[in-house]
């Protein structure tokens, strides 16, 4: 079981760091380079760099609110 931890959290790792560094040359690199330049026609527009986290968050914060009201819930059930 150990050794799938390990997979599981090296896949994770990997996810995230593929991310961050696709962001942050979406983000901070690529408004110096050309608009001309055939980089660009693998980034979505820059209004993206700022709507898709906020959506994130959004998504985020509402499914922790209606976690916590479950347990809250049915921890109100059990007593």
């Amino acid at each position: 079981m150990e050794l799938a931890d390990r997979a599981v959290g090296l896949l994770l790792t990997l996810t995230s760091l593929s991310i961050f560094t696709y962001y942050t040359f979406w983000v901070i690199i690529l408004p110096l380079v050309d608009s001309d330049h055939f980089v660009h026609k693998y980034f979505l527009p820059q209004e993206y760099a700022i709507l898709i986290p906020v959506y994130a968050a959004v998504a985020l914060i509402c499914f922790l609110s209606v976690f916590i009201g479950y347990v809250m819930l049915k921890s109100k059930k059990k007593a």
